[in-house]
């Protein structure tokens, strides 16, 4: 087998000369829409600037771009699929039974780390994890609430790890039926709101309307009111005089709430910002390595010395990488999808390299995916909304082939399906290698057909 360096570690760790705070910030639904990721339409200074201290990865995936199993990768180093939180919390799934124990908090408590959490956990069960500070605002979104409680918890004694999970930008929900929109601004922020008229369009989706542009628009609205958040954040860390001996990791659970975004294996839905500043050993640089939500324990436990996970992870410590840009790594990066909700099951399987990515629909041609998200029907305007490649890349959206292949380098946005083209066949067939090596390392179970029948004929809850 070739060297796929998808470096599964049982992690070697490091003596520290002193104990490593980590702080984890996680925000909902944030794709690539911040400045230093090339956002021109709205400002992101407090992020940017966090961004030039530490490394920036160019090409993060989460391991699954839905809430809960993206969350639970993070926690177990594990995908999805291997971790048992194949979709939601709230559509009844959670992580098997003997990874309950093997999660960060969980692990750091046991290192004599205090563990705090402010805003949503959203992985099952919640009460497996160790906390000594929870603190579940009504709002995550209020963000100027959020540092003061921050400030506490990392002033008092003993090496701490906190996650912040920010509310924004994720969509808001009222009433029943469910209706889904994003308010320009929560208590005066941002001062001054980005107005539809000025929202150009995810180049992802190129469908035009007024309502799509207000969406549009106040879903920025949204990533620049996080940024806020996040500075007001960092800037108590820096008050409490910890900053020097904190891990910082800043990234979004998957892509934005939007068709061919979130819920998908399209790279608006996998790939996120992915910051990382870790004293005495990041170099401040922008990374084009591949790197991925599963590498994000690893890493903690790296830093703060603590005893590993008793599994066979299947991401590996970003020391390496973080301090050498010419470090070796991985080659191929792979990312999967199962359930949102409780509803259809559509198993899908991807991978790429620096140049090609292969989608594996595993049931396609007996179900079509789910459609919409969080409020979003641009598939159905794109009909009369846009441009022809924009309209048939939705009609590949709702009912895919069993492969799809794209060159990223000509087609960065997935529009032009190139399986089965004489062309192209040496990449498909070696990347079709890579995913099922893949998928046998990890030991995906939806490698038996007998599996993928059970989770299909699922009930909810």
């Amino acid at each position: 087998m070739t060297r796929r360096s998808f470096l599964f570690s049982s992690l070697p760790l490091l003596a520290q000369r002193r104990p490593m705070n980590v702080l984890f910030i996680t925000a909902d639904d944030l794709g690539l829409y911040l400045g230093c990721y090339g956002e021109k339409r709205i400002a992101t200074p407090h992020l940017d600037k966090f961004a030039a201290s530490g490394v920036r990865f160019q090409t993060a995936y989460v391991a699954q771009a839905s809430c809960s199993p993206s969350r639970s990768a993070m926690f177990t180093g594990l995908m999805p699929h291997a971790n048992g939180q194949y979709g939601l919390a709230n559509g009844g799934f959670k992580l098997h039974e003997e990874l309950r124990g093997q999660t960060i908090p969980n692990l750091l408590k046991r290192a004599g780390y205090r563990t705090g959490i402010i805003g949503k956990l959203h992985v099952e069960p919640e009460d497996s994890f160790l906390w000594d500070y929870r603190q579940m605002p009504n709002e995550t979104r209020r963000v100027r609430t959020v540092a003061p409680q921050a400030e506490t918890f990392i002033r008092k004694d003993r090496p701490f790890f906190l996650m912040v999970n920010f509310g924004d930008p994720h969509a808001f929900a009222k009433g029943e039926p469910r209706e889904w929109y994003f308010p320009p601004d929560v208590d005066g922020i941002p001062e001054r709101p980005l107005v539809p008229s000025a929202a150009t369009l995810f180049d992802w989706q190129r469908v035009d309307n007024p309502s799509q542009r207000e969406r549009t628009a106040n879903y920025l609205n949204a990533v620049a009111r996080l940024d806020t958040g996040v500075g007001l954040l960092l800037a108590a860390l820096e008050r409490t005089g910890k900053a020097d001996d904190t891990l910082v990791i800043i990234i979004g659970d998957h892509g934005a709430p939007f068709e061919r975004g979130k819920t998908t294996v399209y790279e608006s839905g996998l790939r996120v910002p992915f910051l990382v500043r870790w004293p005495g050993v990041s170099k401040a640089h922008v990374s084009a390595k591949m790197v991925s939500t599963v590498d994000i324990l690893p890493t903690i436990l790296d830093a703060t010395g603590a005893a590993g996970s008793t599994y066979k992870l299947h991401g590996a410590s970003l020391r390496g990488v973080l301090g050498d840009p010419k470090a070796k790594w991985r080659e191929f990066l792979a990312a999967e999808f199962h359930f949102h909700g409780a509803g259809i099951f559509y198993p899908r399987r991807a991978i790429r390299d620096d140049r090609y990515k292969l989608i594996h629909n595993l049931r396609a041609g007996k179900v079509k995916p789910p459609r919409g998200i969080d409020g979003d029907n641009a598939a159905a305007k794109s009909a009369t909304d846009a441009p022809a490649e924009a309209r048939q890349a939705f009609l590949t959206y709702a009912d895919p082939p069993e492969y799809e292949l794209y060159d990223l380098q000509t087609d960065p946005v997935e529009f032009r399906n190139l399986a089965g083209k004489p062309e192209h066949k040496a990449a498909e067939a070696r990347l079709k290698r890579e995913l099922w090596a893949w998928r046998i390392e990890t030991e995906d179970p939806a490698l038996d057909p007998a599996f993928v029948e059970q989770l299909a004929s699922r009930k909810p809850g």
